[in-house]
């Protein structure tokens, strides 16, 4: 049994009109009653287009507002940004935004497409190009080389240039290149990582390692003449490299503790076993090591979140022995989420009064397409939002610099005419003219979901295509899906967010954000108090100065 109910919402940008907030109450209203229902009267609630939308005045009156909006733009903020905070959605190109924000205004019970994410709320945005220097489409591994150290890289390898090849233990010294996090550090900044994926992993390795193989997660997965040519392997260059990075918190137990050492969480599973051969128990190295700095070892959500982060200076927090789980199966007992990880970690790095760098990773973005599972993928992205937005809380912009953007795109999008309202994980209104079969509005180029049945392509209404871990169609047959090389998009706010503007080479991230909080090789500008102006007031007399010696010489 199935019904139906039409609600017509008045204004989705808060325009004001006479009626807007007596049918927004409705709507809540309706929700909590619809949600009160058996599940199997599957009740849906369909949100028609206001007439307002047919009226030319509410698209003009929203235009000339967000006009007036971007004309106070012109007022920049140039102030130094005593925090820094990067959000790094894996594999989020720009269809992943787009179809994101759709989903995120459908859970919302909206129609979708005029809902605005967190960061489209940014009030700069730009275009990155994500090429490695040897691949036309990129890893996440040489890109994270390249919006983390600021150098573009060969894929496969983190924290080292281009002069460095992939697997090649011998390339990696004299080829070592520093991030943003340690220039943060060593400014006297707090610094912490978070991810959803190993803390290991491609991302936010180049935060701290320097390898020539992204895959060297332990020293057992690496060549044994690796190992004795001295190469370290990246779990190993989390505790070494930067000894007191202050919060780390992801996935990547396992690698951590000696071979066959069960896990804490999964006794029984050989899997989750430990992997080093070196037989080292890197957390308890760590336990040791920082035993009297306030520092806290924790592996699930209950430990997290009864911590009081006024009392903790150092946070290493491993929740899984490989990736954290999909949000969508996150156990909300022992799990803790993106958002309430980037929770703890901003209480505990703001007590520093010479502020923080954050690296955020929502790193199940990628899986997600990988595996051909788009509304994974999309979950994931819109749990990543909503961390962002907790972020904005936490923070001013008058002081924090908050940059989002993604390390490269995916073979991920979504067409056919679908109407307004359309649920995203739903089909095109129309059947293929050519073999007359529905098709579901998201595809891939390429990945798991392709699929021929009797010599034809499968009949998707056959399929619960809206089921969470349905694989969607894909064009060419691969047992996982690929990156996509198109630009990504990067959004900016607070101090010096308007250095990142048009279309830029993606190790330019970095830069921009070391200028906003005077670290690294960008000081010059910092030396006065009046920060960036006082250089461009400088600026025409080394002009005149370069011309009078040009004319003497």
């Amino acid at each position: 049994m199935s019904k139906v109910i039409w609600l017509a919402v008045a204004d989705p940008t808060e325009h004001v009109i006479i009626n807007t907030v007596h049918v927004y109450v409705l709507m809540v209203i309706l929700s909590l009653l619809l949600a009160s229902f058996p599940p199997h009267l599957k009740i849906k609630l369909y949100l028609r287009v206001a007439d307002q939308e047919k009226d030319p005045l509410f698209w003009n009156t929203w235009a000339q507002r967000t006009l007036k909006n971007a004309i106070t733009l012109q007022k920049l903020n140039q102030n130094t940004a005593k925090n820094l905070i990067l959000f790094l959605g894996d594999g989020m190109g720009i269809p992943t935004v787009t179809a994101a924000r759709i989903l995120k205004g459908q859970l919302s019970r909206q129609s979708g497409e005029e809902t605005q994410l967190e960061m489209d709320k940014f009030p700069f945005v730009a275009l990155s190009k994500t090429y490695n220097t040897n691949a036309q489409v990129a890893d996440s591994a040489g890109t994270a080389t390249a919006y983390l150290c600021g150098v573009k890289a060969n894929e496969g390898t983190v924290g080292v240039s281009a002069a460095a090849v992939r697997s090649q233990c011998n390339t990696t010294q004299g080829n070592e290149v520093t991030s943003i996090l340690r220039w943060a550090k060593e400014a006297g900044k707090s610094v912490g990582i978070v991810t959803t994926t190993r803390v290991n992993h491609a991302t936010p390795s180049a935060a701290y390692a320097h390898c020539v193989d992204r895959d060297w997660y332990s020293d057992g997965e690496m060549p044994a003449e690796a190992v004795q040519a001295g190469c370290k392997d990246i779990a190993r260059q989390l505790f070494e490299n930067i000894p007191d990075i202050d919060v780390i918190m992801g996935g990547g137990r396992k690698y951590m503790f000696p071979k066959n050492q069960s896990d804490v969480e999964y006794p029984g599973e050989k899997k989750h076993f430990g992997t080093r051969i070196d037989r080292r128990n890197l957390v308890e190295e760590w336990n040791n090591r920082m035993k009297n700095k306030n520092a806290h070892y924790v592996w699930n959500k209950k430990e997290l979140l009864s911590l009081n982060p006024n009392s903790v200076d150092y946070l290493l927090g491993l929740f899984e022995p490989g990736d954290l789980p999909y949000d969508l199966e996150r156990n909300n007992e022992t799990d803790p989420s993106l958002t309430e990880m980037v929770e703890v970690a901003i209480k505990i790095l703001k007590k520093n009064p010479s502020g923080f760098y954050l690296l955020v990773e929502g790193g199940r973005i990628d899986h997600g397409h990988h595996e051909g599972k788009a509304k994974q993928a999309l979950h994931e992205a819109v749990e990543m939002d909503r961390a962002i937005g907790h972020a904005g809380l936490m923070t001013s912009i008058y002081d924090t610099m908050t940059v989002v953007t993604a390390d490269h795109s995916h073979m991920f999008n979504f067409g056919g005419y679908t109407p307004r309202g359309n649920t995203i994980f739903g089909l095109a209104p129309m059947l293929s003219d050519v073999d007359q079969k529905p098709f579901t509005a998201i595809l891939y180029g390429n990945g798991p979901g392709f699929k021929v049945v009797n010599g034809l392509r499968e009949n998707v209404s056959t399929l619960d295509y809206e089921e969470n871990n349905y694989k969607a169609q894909s064009a060419v047959p691969l047992s996982m899906e690929t990156h996509g090389g198109e630009d990504v998009a990067v959004f900016a706010k607070g101090p010096m967010a308007h250095l990142l503007h048009g279309v830029h080479e993606q190790n330019y991230i970095p830069h921009v954000m070391a200028y906003a909080a005077c670290i690294g090789q960008n000081r010059d500008h910092c030396m006065s108090s009046s920060g960036a102006s006082s250089l461009s007031a400088a600026l025409p007399s080394l002009t005149a100065l370069l011309t009078l010696i040009r004319l003497l010489c």
